[in-house]
């Protein structure tokens, strides 16, 4: 019987067990960066919920979840160029409080550049950002990353929330797209 992703993958780049080890070591650093402070996981939607409901699960420390919905990406596979909306805003209020920014992949830095600059006017103690991608060699904006699960090559990638024309977000591992 064949996989759905038949036909799409050109080979996992990151397993399902490896993804899941990183994950829990994030989640203990997070855990003892954040021990005894008041502080709230923004996941970035929809890419960053599969890691983020794995990650909350590793953090040891209380904390709290919000959600921020954006559009940067049209139907292919690169970055707008900075073009960004946003299309779900916070439900809680952060100022005075720690937050960390929860993203599937950096790219280019214009998303995450343009959601950091945002949420700062509204004056959180802290802003961090943890990444479970990183594609280092696409950056063209300089974003200081936190939390970095995997450097990754400029190579188009889905599964584990990223997907190939909104599919294939439920694959436990990431993988690398056939051209």
């Amino acid at each position: 019987m064949p996989n759905m992703w038949d036909g799409y993958l050109k080979e996992v780049l990151i397993d399902a067990d490896r993804l899941q080890a990183r994950v829990k070591e994030l989640g203990e650093k997070i855990s003892v960066d954040y021990k005894g402070l008041d502080f709230l996981l923004i996941c970035i939607l929809k890419g960053g919920v599969p890691f983020l409901t794995d990650l909350m699960r590793q953090i040891t420390v209380p904390h709290e979840v919000d959600f921020l919905a954006v559009s940067s990406y049209g139907r292919g596979a690169r970055s707008s160029g900075g073009v960004v909306r946003i299309l779900k805003d916070l439900d809680e209020s952060i100022e005075g409080r720690h937050i960390i920014i929860v993203e599937d992949i950096i790219d280019s830095g214009y998303t995450l550049g343009y959601i950091t600059r945002l949420l700062g006017t509204r004056h959180p103690a802290s802003i961090k950002i943890c990444a479970l991608l990183d594609k280092k060699e696409r950056r063209e904006v300089v974003i200081p990353v936190d939390y970095i699960g995997f450097v990754i090559p400029d190579e188009y990638v889905f599964g584990y929330g990223l997907d190939l024309d909104q599919k294939f977000r439920n694959l436990p591992f990431i993988g690398i797209a056939k051209k």
